[in-house]
């Protein structure tokens, strides 16, 4: 084994994917990256499952909690600052793991971003007061006229998508089309992605079972302390975003914790939607011994 190897790990919330990590870790003497866009922050620990200081322990973590919710940071920032870490770590060591559920963050790392020019602020600003003003259907029908191709590639009813598609039109003056599918950067190592799944209603399980561990570890109290920076984009999130609106007097908190549970459902959904999209992700049982993988993951070295 010459080459670097990234091993990336990946699956639905609450799966195993940390204590599957740890063990890989050992077992490479690797470092673990982690590519979970909630786990940034160092406000908040409950609500986003960080590793327990205990877990940190037994391996080296990079990106846990290194930065701050009132910090500007985005998947492209990530990407240089993941490619930049990557280049020291592989100077020292042949194998580094990368574990997440943030599907784009992962495809960030292992195959670049498209790239999109800088544009203003106050842009976003202004399509954000049309929507509130005007609709949804209003801005799907601008950017049907500013790039139908986008418009019919992109989940129109997602207000964010739409307005991001908007932003870079307008700010640019190009479609927002233009700067997809571009070429892709070469990476300087190996890549091993490894996929860990269940049935759904075992998934499903499990989720409730940790949103019912976070309430007993103090997650209520957690997001009371940021609750004064609920407008902040990082907070914008399940789990937090429930217990807001418990806050605002619009949820009951039986309710907030039944929407927790449903919305972290969804996600998960999501993220196996995005993962499988990748047919040489290798996939095991979430009770698949560890043994076994490190068996598969060192014959496709």
């Amino acid at each position: 084994m010459n080459a670097k190897q990234l091993i990336t790990i990946v699956g639905p919330t609450a799966i195993g994917k940390t204590s599957l990590s740890i063990k890989l870790a050992q077992e490479f003497n690797a470092p673990i990256l982690s590519c979970d866009s909630r786990q940034f922050y160092k406000e908040t620990n409950i609500g986003t499952a960080v590793p327990t200081e205990e877990e940190q322990n037994q391996a080296a973590h990079y990106f846990i909690q290194d930065r701050s919710i009132f910090d500007d940071y985005n998947v492209g920032q990530f990407e240089r600052d993941a490619i930049d870490l990557l280049d020291k770590l592989f100077k020292s060591h042949q194998v580094v793991i990368m574990v997440g559920g943030s599907g784009l963050y992962v495809d960030a790392v292992l195959k670049g971003l498209d790239y999109f020019p800088d544009i203003p602020p106050e842009i976003r600003e202004q399509l954000n007061i049309e929507l509130e003003q005007n609709g949804l259907l209003f801005l799907q029908e601008k950017l049907k006229s500013l790039d139908l191709e986008t418009f019919n590639s992109i989940d129109i009813e997602n207000p964010h998508r739409v307005i991001r598609a908007l932003e870079v039109c307008l700010g640019s003056g190009k479609m927002y089309s233009s700067f997809k599918n571009k070429a892709k950067p070469v990476r300087k190592f190996n890549s091993i992605k490894i996929g860990v799944k269940a049935d759904r209603q075992i998934i499903y399980k499990r989720i409730n079972q940790r949103v019912d561990s976070m309430l007993e570890n103090g997650l209520l109290k957690e997001a009371q302390t940021v609750y004064a920076y609920k407008h902040i984009n990082a907070l914008q999130t399940v789990g937090y975003r429930e217990l807001f609106s418990y806050f605002d007097g619009n949820f009951t908190l039986e309710f907030a914790i039944s929407e927790i549970k449903k919305n972290t459902r969804r996600f998960a959904k999501r993220q196996m939607t995005w993962f499988k999209r990748d047919p040489k992700t290798i996939w095991f049982d979430y009770l698949t011994n560890s043994t076994k993988i490190i068996e598969a993951i060192k014959r496709a070295f």
